[in-house]
């Protein structure tokens, strides 16, 4: 390891994990284990390449380094430069310190050279390595994570089929070596040259070197050497190993394999046995120990039958029974040891042997073999990968991958405790989850099988919704996950892996197409939102990805806003809402009708989701489903605005435990007629009320182009936006107080309900812009238009909901009748209060062919009157107009309002 490099690994390591150097030993203790929080983690103190915890029974866990701090590890050229007396700076300083090569023995068959991306206008310097057919490969040094999957490249139209790689050093063995090691790559070969084999590099494990081959038995002829064949451990990996081995055994040559045990589903390759072994006590031991274990793992890939592998399995744990698989069947493996001792006693007495004489090897591998029993337990392979748990339901699961030995790909699904606890229970899951999956061992077989399958097995923590998880500080979305700007592709075991996190979604009704590839994001669609819809469509766009925030906002602020969108039929909201969502990677899909659900319904949907918008649409109010519709009032979206409980639903435990979750989305309510709310939902409300529009060539033609994008045109906005949080975050913090004050201002605005939501819309207008490119025109006339709807919103919670409107239109028609000296419906004889019967009210103005109210409405809404003040609600009042007989008046119920 470079020594600027190691001091500043020294250093990091000791301020993260307490690791101190113990004087007069080469090693750094003490530490605290990342896995299993104990203090003890310790490494080499001049070679500080990997961290172990020296828990090694319970936990044995190891970090490397260049997995830890890869940033120092990242940009050879910058921090090493290439100069005429040193060529080869940067790539000398990356075999030496990402790859744990002493770089003397290496000199001359490597240089250093360039490489430039074009498409993300990048470049970066290279380890390149000459072929033996021309051509050359090459490793990318300098932070590749930037060119994507590509960390190497061969060179373009040259070819390496038939031929491997062979360092000088390794040809000069290969003419007496008993063992010739074939490894995947470059940096594989030369890391069991510099551990004394004789190796090369297939360059790929697809590869076969026949040409090499071919070479190396004419020079050999009767003296072939044992081919090691050290591909990675992979599924199509070992595939070719097999295929591989059939091949160089038809050619002549003797063929064991060697596989890396593959711990957490982390790739380890020879390089890094290399490096483990240069932190180890004693370095020879820690190689010879892992070849050991990877030559037993390849044995276990070449045995023939399952009593071979049951065999080989044996001789090392000598367990008396045990499961194993074969070819992706299930076995039982029994060892008879008292029948092994019969007839070893039997073999000796028919040889007559003496007591200090021994069978031979070959004539205890066949009394083994008779000894031991092997049969079929499942026409298939069941392997637990992981538990899972939902810590909110104190619900969990195993999750088991099921493979076949024919061509049916592989089944994933969950088994409860109860179907891992019961030969029964397990028999009738496996069959329902697996199509043709047949167990057939007993109880005893299964538990012990459950026993070493889920022993210390990886926990992985669930959500049940994609988006954003607060408790993880994550974003989930199908099979690709954000957290803190890093990406991360679920694995084969369908969960996501970040550091020390595990971390996957049960909710599969959501399906998301998420384009990976920035190249392919088009932004040629802003001209066209902004011709179609104008400001209204910069605001919408602005509250979609403002949602992808909203619970970090709410979080900080307690609140985010609801967004309604109103207007005719064929204004555009629905092109508008479906090429919305086809930016957060949802295609053809635009919300649901919370007037056709349940309240349980809308719940679930409520919940499906987190960071994004939850879209309500107008149902057809004219033939309502009558159970439901009763049920939905726009108040119950009152507690959303700050991320209430959706529902409180009871937890399978026993006890009183409730699951009540958070309400994580955004409101976005679709529909032609304004909603008709109270007041405190009305003011968590940003209005925008769209208008049939004066259609143009242009606009059809705008129109007609967002219509046909497609969504994997658009979505990677959705990956640039979240992999911004941060950015937005703070830029969001900066600007919201500014516009608050700037909205607080202006005396118009009263409510601070809604300068506050508006202020938030227009900060986040200022954070898309960190997205995509937005002209100052247009940034300007939405800043405008938003100014403008806090103004509206004001207005509209300030004035009279319209059936008051129109009942004091009314009052003041029919009081105008006539000379308008004589009292129609008012009462009082106090001229600073109205009083009105509403029956007589209702019954004069059908009279008069006013459109007559419906009374129960009539009294939900007057109670809020702003016009006139209601002072009291059927008040006893003596009756300006009405006399007996004789004169006297008479007493009238009345709904009393203060006169203006």
């Amino acid at each position: 390891m470079q020594e600027d490099i190691r001091d500043q690994v020294l250093q990091r390591i000791q301020q993260d994990y307490g690791l101190k150097h113990r004087p007069s030993t080469e090693y750094m203790r003490g530490g605290k284990c990342p896995h299993c929080g104990k203090k003890e983690l310790y490494t080499s103190f001049k070679k500080p390449w990997v961290l172990r915890c020296g828990r090694q029974a319970k936990c044995g866990q190891e970090v490397y380094v260049k997995d830890l701090y890869d940033y120092l590890f990242d940009d050879y050229s910058k921090r090493y430069e290439k100069t005429p007396a040193k060529p080869n700076a940067a790539a000398d300083a990356y075999l030496q310190t990402a790859r744990g090569f002493d770089v003397k023995p290496l000199q001359g068959i490597y240089t250093q050279d360039d490489y430039y991306d074009r498409k993300i206008s990048a470049g970066t310097a290279t380890v390149r390595f000459a072929l033996a057919k021309g051509g050359y490969w090459e490793r990318l040094i300098d932070r590749p994570h930037r060119f994507g999957k590509q960390k190497a490249r061969f060179a373009p139209g040259q070819s390496y089929a038939g031929v491997w790689w062979a360092a000088p050093a390794a040809l000069s063995a290969m003419r007496e070596a008993s063992e010739v090691w074939i490894v995947e790559g470059i940096f594989d070969s030369i890391a069991h040259l510099q551990r004394g084999n004789c190796a090369v590099s297939a360059m790929s494990s697809n590869a076969f070197p026949e040409a090499s081959l071919r070479e190396l038995a004419g020079a050999r002829p009767g003296n072939l050497p044992t081919l090691i064949w050290g591909l990675d451990n992979e599924p199509g990996a070992r595939a070719y190993t097999l295929k591989h081995i059939r091949r160089a055994e038809k050619m002549g040559f003797r063929c064991k394999a060697a596989q890396i045990e593959q711990p957490d589903g982390k790739k380890v390759d020879w390089n890094d046995l290399h490096l483990r072994a240069l932190a180890a006590e004693d370095q020879q031991a820690q190689w010879d120990a892992d070849i050991a274990d990877a030559r037993y793992h390849g044995d276990l890939l070449t045995a023939r039958t399952a009593m071979d592998k049951g065999l080989i399995v044996y001789e090392r744990e000598k367990q008396a029974g045990f499961h194993l698989e074969h070819h992706s069947r299930l076995y039982w493996f029994e060892f008879d040891a008292l029948r092994f001792e019969k007839l070893c006693r039997d073999r000796a007495d028919t040889r007559q042997l003496a007591d200090d004489e021994e069978l031979e090897e070959e004539e205890i591998a066949k009394i083994q073999r008779a000894a031991a029993s092997v049969s079929e337990i499942a026409n298939c392979y069941p392997q637990a990968l992981y538990f899972q748990r939902h810590e909110a339901t104190d619900e969990s699961w195993y999750f088991f991958r099921v493979d076949f030995p024919h061509d049916a790909p592989s089944v994933k699904g969950t088994f409860t405790g109860p179907q891992v606890a019961s030969a029964t229970e397990f028999k009738k899951r496996i069959i329902s989850l697996a199509q043709g999956a047949v167990f057939s061992g007993s109880g005893r077989q299964l538990d012990r099988m459950m026993k070493d399958q889920l022993f210390n097995i990886k926990t992985v923590d669930t959500v049940d919704f994609v988006g954003f998880s607060p408790d993880h500080s994550a974003y989930i979305f199908g099979d690709i996950a954000v957290r803190k700007g890093e990406i991360s592709l679920a694995n084969a075991e369908d969960y996501f892996e970040f550091n020390k996190l595990r971390l996957k979604t049960t909710q599969k009704s959501i399906r998301m197409d998420i384009q990976r590839d920035a190249e392919a994001f088009r932004t040629d669609w802003l001209e066209w939102l902004w011709l179609c819809f104008g400001t209204h469509g910069i605001i919408a766009l602005t509250f979609w990805f403002g949602s992808l925030f909203a619970n970090q906002i709410r979080s900080a602020h307690k609140s985010f806003p609801f967004l309604e969108a109103t207007g005719e039929a064929g204004a555009g909201k629905t092109t508008l809402l479906t090429f919305l969502w086809k930016l957060l990677a949802r295609s053809d899909y635009e919300g649901f009708d919370p007037a056709k659900s349940s309240k349980a319904g809308r719940a679930r949907a409520m919940g499906q989701s987190s960071g994004m918008p939850v879209v309500l649409l107008e149902a057809d109010r004219d033939t309502p489903d009558k159970s439901h519709s009763k049920s939905f009032e726009w108040d119950e979206l009152k507690d959303y605005f700050g991320g209430g409980t959706l529902a409180t639903r009871g937890v399978r435990n026993g006890g009183n435990d409730t699951y009540e979750p958070p309400f994580r989305g955004t409101i976005v309510i679709s529909q032609n007629a304004p909603v008709d709310a109270s007041e405190a939902i009305l003011t968590r409300i940003v209005k925008l009320h769209f208008r049939k529009p004066n259609v143009t060539d242009a606009s059809r033609i705008a129109a007609d182009n967002l219509n046909a994008l497609q969504v994997e045109d658009l979505s990677h906005f959705l990956i640039k936006a979240v992999r911004a949080e941060s950015k937005v975050l703070d830029k969001f913090k900066e600007r919201v107080t500014v516009f608050e004050a700037g909205l607080r201002e202006k005396t118009e605005l009263r409510l601070e309900r809604v300068i506050k939501n508006h202020a938030q819309m227009l900060s986040l207008l200022d954070c898309l812009r960190l997205v995509i490119d937005i002209p100052d025109h247009m940034v300007i006339a939405t800043r405008e238009a938003l100014i403008a709807a806090a103004m509206e919103r004001q207005m509209a919670i300030s004035a009279d909901h319209k059936i008051v409107n129109e009942f004091w239109e009314t009052y003041e028609y029919l009081e105008g009748l006539g000379d308008g000296k004589e009292a129609k419906l008012n009462h009082s004889r106090d001229p600073h209060k109205i009083a009105i019967n509403l029956n007589e009210f209702v019954a004069k103005a059908s009279r008069h062919g006013q459109a007559v109210p419906d009374l129960v409405d009539l009294r939900k809404h007057l109670v809020d009157s702003r016009r006139y003040k209601l002072i009291s609600v059927n008040t006893a009042v003596n009756s300006n107009i009405r006399n007996t007989i004789l004169g006297n008046s008479i007493t009238v119920k009345c709904w009393v309002f203060k006169k203006q």
